[in-house]
């Protein structure tokens, strides 16, 4: 067998990663697995390859437009902003439910009595690893997370949100790449 008839599956394997290739050398075995190539290839996958589009509301917003904006973006988290779009809190569904079921008169109630409050909410940014992330989601039993950028006075500005929809996004991905 002559080597232009090896040559391209040696690209192939060269590609996958179970080879490498040296002038002079030649072609050899790297001696990785499938499942060190796999997990050396997530931790290649950043947030900001997969950010969405946040969708944001501000804190002096009643429940009531709340609950229409969730459903008019057809998201299951808002993340709630001050007067200088600085991240103060999250509404969850469970938040919505939880003020629908009371007394109170939505269209009056604003989201920042209901809210999940700073400092109990998990944030990422934008060079963080994505599978840090979804990580995160699973181990504190949430939906998403907002992406932020820290400002020079240590505010927190909303650029993004990661979802579980995102990962799913780039797991397919990567499946498609092999």
């Amino acid at each position: 067998m002559t080597r232009a008839t090896l040559r391209p599956d040696l690209a192939i394997l060269t590609m996958a990663g179970y080879l490498d290739a040296r002038p002079r050398v030649g072609y050899f075995y790297t001696g990785k697995t499938g499942t060190q190539l796999l997990t050396e290839n997530l931790n290649k996958i950043y947030v900001k390859d997969y950010q969405s589009i946040p969708v944001v509301v501000n804190e002096n917003v009643s429940v009531y437009d709340a609950i229409v904006t969730m459903f008019l973006e057809d998201v299951g988290t808002l993340f709630v902003v001050d007067g200088n779009t600085y991240l103060v809190g999250v509404l969850s569904r469970k938040d919505l439910l939880r003020a629908s079921i009371g007394k109170q008169e939505l269209s009056t109630l604003p989201v920042n009595i209901i809210m999940t409050r700073m400092p109990n909410i998990t944030v990422c940014e934008k060079d963080d690893q994505l599978i840090g992330v979804a990580k995160d989601l699973i181990h504190k039993q949430i939906d998403s997370v907002p992406v932020i950028k820290k400002t020079e006075k240590g505010d927190l500005e909303v650029i993004g949100r990661i979802t579980k929809t995102n990962i799913t996004k780039a797991f397919v991905a990567l499946a498609d790449e092999y």
